[in-house]
C-alpha cells in the first residue's frame, strides 16, 4: 500500500492537487476546515468555491498567457478546467462559470474518486511527518498562519483582496442599459451579448467619481498596511490615482455602442457580467470595493441603469496572506526547512483562480511522483506552468516578491528571427513554443 498524501485546503489548488495525485494512483486525504470553520468570504462548504469573480479570464490559448494556461491544464487532465468548461456561461472571449453548480460538481467528483477521502476540520499546525501539501489559499486560518511564521522565521507577506458586488438582473433598467460584449466578441449571439452595459456621460462620471472618493471606507486594523495587488484594486483606490483612471480601466467605453442611442458615444461604461446560468445575477466587472455597505448602495445606484438595483451581495475586503516562495521553496515546491511539506496555490504568491489551480496541479503530480519513488521535473520555463513555478521558486526577487498573474513577461524571450514581430505574432509564437514544450513534458 502506497503512502498517503495529505492536502490542507479544498479550494482550487487543493482540489486540483488531490485529483492529480489520485489519478496517478496515490491515496489522498483532503482536509477542509469549512463548513466547520467559516471565513469572511465563503458562503458554502463546497470545494473550489469561487469567492470573488466567477471568471477564469481569457480563454484565448493562441495569444493570451492565461488562455495558454487553460490549454495546459486541459492537456494535463485538469479537474478544475474540465469542470469549468462543463459549467461555462456566455462571456465573450472569457471563460466564466455558473459558480455554485461548478463548485458542487468539483465536490462531487472529488468525493466520488475511490482514492480520495475528505475530512472536515481545522488543522492548526504544520505537520511533522508524512507527505503534505498546504493549499490553504488567501484566507489561511490564523492558527496555521502562525505555525507557518514560526517555521519560516519571518512574517508572511500580506495584501488586501476586495470583492465586487452582485446585482439581481431584474432590478437593472434595460431601457438605459444594453447587452453587448466589447467589440461584439464571441462566436454566438449569446456570447456577443454576454455583458450588460451602463453608460455615463461626462457630468454623470464626474459626479460618480466625487461620490466614490467621498464615500465612507472600511478602515484597517492598527498595524496593518494596505498593500494591494494591482490586479484586484478596490475601485476607490483606482479613483484616487487620478480622475480618469477608471475611464481607462474597468469603465473604458471603447468597443461598445449604446443600442438605445447608437449616435451618442458614452464617456464611460460600467459593465456587468452574468454570474449564474439562469441569468438572474450579474456581477459588476472590476468593481471590487472597500466601501462600507451603506455607501456602496448609494454610490452604485448613481450608475445609470442601476438606480433601482437590488444587491444579492455587496462588496467587501479581506486579508490575503502568502509566503515568500523564492526564499522558502525549492523547485519541487517543497519547504526547504521541511521537505515533506509542499505549498500550492495562492499562498505561494500566484494570483488568480487559474494560476492557483495550476500550481495545485503541479504540486499534486510532484508529490505523487515522490511517493512512487520518482522525481518529476518542473515543466520547461517557456510553458505557462513552467514560467509560474520558475517565478515563484527563484525567478522573482525575494526582497520585493509580490503576487503575480501569469503573463508573457515571465517567459524566456522569443528569438525574433527575420526582424521584429508584431505583438500578436509574438504572442502566437510564445503559445506555439509553449504547447510543444508542454506536450513533450507531459510525455
Amino acid at each position: 500500500m502506497r503512502e498517503t498524501l495529505h492536502i490542507i485546503g479544498g479550494g482550487m489548488a487543493g482540489s486540483e492537487a488531490a485529483w492529480q495525485a489520485a489519478e496517478a494512483g496515490v491515496p489522498v486525504v483532503l482536509h477542509e476546515m469549512r463548513p466547520t470553520v467559516g471565513t469572511f468570504a465563503h458562503r458554502t462548504g463546497s470545494l473550489a468555491e469561487m469567492v470573488c469573480s466567477n471568471s477564469f479570464r481569457s480563454d484565448d490559448d493562441e495569444r493570451n498567457a492565461v488562455g495558454l494556461l487553460h490549454w495546459e491544464m486541459g492537456a494535463a487532465n485538469g479537474l478544475i478546467m474540465a469542470t469549468a468548461r462543463a459549467h461555462r456561461l456566455p462571456a465573450g472571449g472569457a471563460l466564466a462559470v455558473d459558480r455554485d453548480p461548478f463548485a458542487e460538481a468539483v465536490t462531487a467528483k472529488i468525493k466520488a474518486h475511490p482514492l480520495i477521502s475528505v475530512e472536515y476540520g481545522e488543522i492548526t499546525e504544520l505537520p511533522k511527518d508524512g507527505h503534505w501539501i498546504i493549499a490553504t489559499g488567501p484566507l489561511t486560518s490564523g492558527a496555521l498562519a502562525e505555525s507557518i511564521r514560526a517555521e519560516t522565521g519571518a512574517e508572511s507577506l500580506a495584501f488586501f483582496d476586495a470583492i465586487a458586488p452582485i446585482v439581481y438582473a431584474d432590478s437593472i433598467d434595460m431601457s438605459v442599459a444594453w447587452l453587448q460584449s466589447r467589440y461584439d466578441k464571441g462566436e454566438t449571439e449569446e456570447e456577443r451579448t454576454a455583458y450588460i452595459n451602463c453608460p455615463m456621460d461626462k457630468p454623470q462620471y464626474e459626479a460618480f467619481i466625487d461620490a466614490l472618493l467621498a464615500a465612507e471606507k472600511t478602515e484597517f486594523h492598527e498595524g496593518e498596511t494596505a498593500g494591494y495587488f494591482d490586479g484586484c484594486l478596490p475601485i476607490e483606490v483606482m479613483a484616487e490615482r487620478g480622475r480618469e483612471t477608471l475611464r481607462h480601466g474597468p469603465m473604458k467605453p471603447v468597443g461598445l455602442t449604446n443600442s438605445h442611442k447608437p449616435q451618442e458615444k458614452a464617456y464611460a461604461v460600467v459593465q456587468l457580467r452574468r454570474d449564474n446560468q439562469l441569468g438572474t445575477l450579474y456581477n459588476i466587472v472590476g468593481f471590487q470595493t472597500k466601501m462600507k455597505y451603506g455607501a456602496q448602495t448609494a454610490v452604485f445606484k448613481m450608475i445609470p441603469g442601476l438606480q433601482d438595483a437590488s444587491f444579492a451581495r455587496l462588496g467587501g475586503i479581506h486579508r490575503n496572506t502568502f509566503i515568500n516562495s523564492p526564499r522558502l521553496l525549492d523547485d519541487q515546491m517543497r519547504l526547504k526547512s521541511r521537505p515533506n511539506i509542499r505549498f500550492a496555490g495562492q499562498i505561494t504568491g500566484v494570483e488568480g483562480y487559474v494560476e492557483s489551480a495550476a500550481m495545485g496541479l503541479l504540486a499534486g503530480r510532484m508529490a505523487a511522483a515522490e511517493i512512487k519513488g520518482e522525481i518529476l521535473p518542473p515543466p520547461p520555463a517557456d510553458t505557462a506552468m513552467g514560467a509560474l513555478i520558475t517565478h515563484i521558486t527563484g525567478g522573482a526577487e525575494a526582497k520585493t516578491f509580490q503576487p503575480m498573474n501569469v503573463n508573457f513577461g515571465l517567459f524566456p524571450p522569443i528569438d525574433a528571427k527575420g526582424g521584429r514581430r508584431g505583438r500578436k505574432d509574438r504572442y502566437k509564437a510564445y503559445t506555439d513554443r509553449a504547447k510543444q514544450a508542454f506536450t513533450e513534458w507531459l510525455s
